[in-house]
């Protein structure tokens, strides 16, 4: 096959290959081992696949594509960078979009290798046209120079090179486009600055990240929804944190959601303001935030206990976010029976609303309830179980209710929800007095699908990792549960069969 491939690249590099010997090299790239490859490729044969690229005719530029992915696989990124720097260059400009693709893919491998991206550093030409990609109207060339772009800007020349010279007027350029590619430019601008200090300091030099905040806080609604995302995704990181803080963005948004209750147009926006506090509250200080920034807490509530299902959506996964670490559930409990009536809430929906809204409800209360082994104190123990009971009067009975219903989103999510509280004591006794539970735990024929048996192994390995199962559910069932861990979570057992004589 290494010989038949040879055979049929040299055929190719003198541009008489038919398209049927196209097809033949196609399929003969693919069985030949990429080590095979690289011993018999030569420069020529490259750039004679890349030539045969310039013609009007789809299926000979699909099979050169296709060779092409293959081949410059076997090959190392910088000597792809330096022997056909020119012919990516102009796979940038193809009229065909897999040709872009193939060039921003293999533009993506040089600038992860660092012996290679300075080649593209230094080819402001190339550079350009990865900038006029962003706007390309394929979506998915358009992420690759994305990804590209923010690749390069993880090093100082990179980050001069981007901000520095003429390809900043490049990048304003392609912004102009349209408010698509607009949006573009900017979360490729939150992307470089997530990276260090001084790659915000960049971007925000360069008054693009001013741009952003101007747009978030102005009076377009529609904007504003789509800019919260990039804002919230620029807060993930501690530079982006404080940057937000200095210039007061936090203050004014927090203001924007005090004065949402006069805007009839509040419900394009408030899903995402809302959702950037609990992101906030998370990765800084769920007190702090909740402290200072009262509204967001009070406005969580309010959406929670309004009788519109996407407020009531936002809220449920902005609590389950909110109380995923410690510090957040405290914060939760500290609002007393507020709380206690939204969980009852939660309960009903999670048996009631629309599927998508009783999921996201399951999600959150697994986040809610669950405490990892080393903060279980008395205290959140006593604190995760009246919760567990403020859900409904019989809640382990309800969730085993959803959990064996014939919808896999459900079912998986039921399973997840015990799989939270599986390693704590209160949950472990709930579960062993309530009648057949466990053996529904050790029970795979009741596993449809490969999700499902994956959610149930992973409850089955919760509950024997805990140090207290042995003690509470005896012997006998823990040495069942044992036995399904060890044998995985797609086991089958073999059916015995009994020979009888004179059977057929």
């Amino acid at each position: 096959m290494a010989e038949a491939a040879a055979e049929l690249l040299e055929r190719a590099a003198r541009r008489d290959a038919a398209l049927e010997e196209l097809r033949a090299l196609r399929v003969a790239v693919q069985a030949v081992p990429l080590a095979a490859l690289r011993s018999r490729l030569a420069e020529h044969h490259l750039r004679a696949l890349f030539g045969l690229l310039a013609v009007n005719d789809r299926e000979q530029v699909s099979a050169c594509v296709s060779i092409l992915e293959r081949l410059l696989q076997a090959l190392d990124p910088l000597y792809v960078i330096q022997s056909l720097r020119e012919e990516l260059h102009k796979g940038l400009f193809h009229p065909d979009d897999s040709v872009k693709i193939l060039a921003m893919s293999q533009i993506g491998r040089i600038v992860e290798d660092s012996a290679a991206v300075p080649e593209i550093l230094h080819s402001p030409e190339l550079l350009q046209q990865i900038i006029n990609c962003i706007g390309e109207e394929k979506i998915a060339v358009a992420k690759e120079a994305i990804k590209s772009l923010s690749r390069i800007a993880q090093s100082q020349e990179g980050l001069e090179a981007l901000f520095g010279s003429s390809l900043l007027g490049d990048l304003r350029r392609v912004m102009a486009t349209s408010d698509i590619v607009r949006y573009r430019v900017y979360e490729l601008i939150v992307e470089i600055s997530s990276v260090s200090a001084e790659s915000l300091n960049y971007c925000a030099s360069s008054g693009l990240i001013s741009e952003l905040i101007g747009e978030l806080t102005g009076e377009d609604v529609l904007v504003r929804a789509t800019c919260i995302e990039m804002v919230t995704a620029l807060a993930h990181s501690p530079q982006g944190r404080q940057y937000l803080a200095q210039q007061g963005v936090i203050d004014r948004i927090s203001n924007i959601i005090l004065g949402a209750q006069s805007d009839p147009f509040s419900s394009f926006y408030l899903p995402g303001f809302v959702k950037f506090f609990g992101n906030l509250a998370v990765v800084d200080s769920p007190q702090q935030i909740c402290e200072r920034y009262p509204v967001f807490m009070e406005k969580v509530f309010e959406m929670a206990e309004s009788q519109d299902p996407t407020m009531i959506g936002v809220a449920v996964d902005t609590l389950g976010i909110l109380g995923s670490n410690v510090e957040g559930k405290q914060v939760l409990q500290k609002t007393r029976s507020r709380f206690q009536n939204l969980l009852s809430k939660m309960g009903h929906q999670a048996k009631n609303a629309p599927t998508e809204l009783r999921l996201r409800c399951l999600d959150a209360i697994s986040s809610l309830l669950y405490l990892p082994p080393d903060q279980q104190t008395e205290d959140l123990l006593r604190m995760t179980e009246s919760w567990f009971t403020s859900l409904s009067s019989q809640p382990l009975e309800l969730f085993r209710s959803i959990s064996t219903q014939p919808f896999p989103d459900l079912h998986c999510g039921a399973l997840r929800l015990f799989t939270a509280i599986a390693n704590q004591p209160w949950a472990q006794k709930l579960m062993l007095s309530s009648p057949g539970f466990v053996e529904y735990v050790v029970d795979r024929s009741v596993e449809p699908d490969k999700a499902s048996k994956d959610a149930k192994y992973e409850l089955v390995k919760a509950l024997v990792n805990s140090k207290t199962i042995a003690e509470i559910f005896g012997n006998q069932y823990y040495l069942r549960l044992r036995a399904y861990l060890l044998e995985g979570p797609y086991y089958v057992q073999a059916a015995s069969t009994t020979a009888v004589e004179g059977a057929e």
